[in-house]
């Protein structure tokens, strides 16, 4: 049976979402609050004080339906990764203190030519309160080369065409600080419905925009990272997929007699990574008649680890191939895998079957060993001795023999096949629990299905696969 590599995972919901909920009404209603009040003041524009107080509503409906799309952006956030970013940036808090300290004031008449700031505009423009104030024709004059014209057309379109102002613009403070200002006005009209002066709001809002650019670079981050992790599962899925038996349920290896084995596999994907393991199973009909069995995991997740593990299980079928035996072929594994420039750990396990004794000659190398089921029960196979391949230097694997029954079926399974072990209870007894099931079944495939009943839907850290061999009866 085929790996199934595809797994769909449940997107994670960000923190607290019922209290960004709560944030996202309270502000809806505090929204709609200042919008009746800034209904009920004075509209006609006479009075200075007046104009400052309805400015100042503008803004703040304008900062609140902000507020509450940040809000909501906080609430429904990024779609999750397998790894979070490493240079994420957090956004400093303001420097220049309140929101009040930030908001300032001014009236350019244009009768007299003269302008009136107030003090806290004087602060975001770091210009000298006993200086005076500029006046339009020299307000562009703190503005950078890019957003003068910007400037020039807000202030013209509402001098001639009677237009609120509604725009940003950024300046350069006499320290050198470059600052971001967002400024709101109207212009007031004399009794002949000529413009007479212009007011406005201007606020600091460099720190929310360095905020907001900060969050898109971020985003942009995490959409670079998204794609770059897609990518490399493909191909890590690719790869497996062409290495891996393409099996469509059971086989029967095409050159076997009465003893053939009956075989099935399936591999079960990490729940909680979507980057795909280095497991392997693997069965090979060799040129003498007998039959290669392996399974197997080189340590880690991703594309150099699939890589590796498609070096490994070409080796081994290699090996295999020119008749060297299961205990040599894992010494000379080794020695491939601790001279290679990735340093890296595999468990394996390697059996041999001779189908005219049915003798299965078998090596594993820091590994569980395989389970055969017999008559209803089932048992461990004792281990020859073996270290993990790539953890020394000059290892020796020993090799053991079983004689198979006609009925016998054989389990091979990678580490993390059972995961949610209670405390004193091993993979093995769980699997050797399934002998009445493994009994009653009338192909490997069965049994396959009884493992994956059994163990497929509960979540797992790490991804596993199993191989079922069935001598025919």
């Amino acid at each position: 049976m085929p790996p199934h590599l595809s797994a769909e995972h449940p997107s994670a919901q960000p923190p607290a979402r019922g209290s960004v909920d709560a944030l996202i009404t309270q502000a809806r209603q505090l929204k709609g609050d200042v919008d009746a009040v800034r209904r009920d003041a004075p509209a006609d524009g006479s009075d200075p004080q007046e104009r400052w107080q309805r400015a100042l509503y503008d803004l703040a409906l304008h900062q609140l339906s902000a507020l509450d799309d940040h809000l909501a952006q906080l609430r429904d956030g990024p779609e999750p990764l397998p790894e979070a970013p490493a240079d994420r940036t957090v956004p400093t808090a303001p420097r220049d203190g309140s929101l009040l300290s930030r908001v300032g004031s001014a009236e350019w008449n244009l009768l007299t030519d003269k302008a009136s700031w107030s003090g806290e505009l004087y602060e975001i423009l770091g210009r000298d309160p006993a200086e005076d104030p500029l006046t339009l024709d020299e307000l562009p004059s703190l503005v950078l080369d890019e957003d003068r014209p910007r400037l020039t057309a807000m202030v013209t379109d509402c001098l001639i065409d009677a237009k609120p102002i509604d725009g940003e613009f950024r300046v350069l403070r006499p320290d050198g600080d470059v600052r971001t200002v967002h400024m709101m006005g109207e212009p007031v009209l004399d009794a002949d419905g000529s413009t007479a002066s212009m007011w406005a709001v201007l606020r600091d809002v460099s720190e929310l925009r360095r905020s907001q650019r900060t969050v898109s670079e971020t985003q942009d981050s995490l959409q670079r990272h998204r794609h770059h992790a897609q990518s490399e599962r493909r191909l890590a899925v690719e790869l497996q997929e062409a290495v891996l038996p393409p099996w469509r349920g059971s086989l029967r290896l095409a050159h076997q007699g009465a003893e053939a084995l009956d075989l099935a596999a399936h591999y079960l994907p990490s729940s909680t990574s979507a980057l795909i393991g280095g497991d392997w199973f693997d069965a090979l009909e060799l040129s003498d008649g007998d039959t290669l069995l392996s399974v197997g995991d080189l340590t880690g997740h991703g594309v150099t680890v699939t890589s590796g593990m498609a070096m490994l299980l070409g080796a081994l079928r290699g090996m295999a191939v020119a008749g060297t035996q299961p205990g040599q072929l894992m010494t000379w594994l080794n020695q491939l895998l601790d001279a290679s420039v990735q340093p890296a750990l595999a468990g394996a396990v390697c059996c041999r079957y001779r189908p005219e004794t049915r003798t299965l000659t078998w090596a594993q190398a820091g590994h569980p060993a395989p389970l055969l089921f017999r008559d209803g029960t089932g048992r461990v196979l004792n281990p020859p001795d073996g270290v993990l391949l790539g953890a020394t230097s000059g290892a020796v694997y020993g090799q053991a023999e079983e004689t198979l029954e006609p009925g016998d079926t054989l389990l091979l399974h990678t580490e993390g096949l059972v995961p949610g072990l209670r405390e004193g209870t091993t993979a093995a007894h769980r699997l050797l629990e399934l002998a009445p099931r493994f009994s009653e079944a009338r192909t490997a495939q069965e049994c396959v299905r009884a493992v994956v009943e059994e163990f497929g839907e509960t979540e797992r850290e790490d991804d596993a696969c199993v191989l079922i061999a069935r001598v025919a009866p």
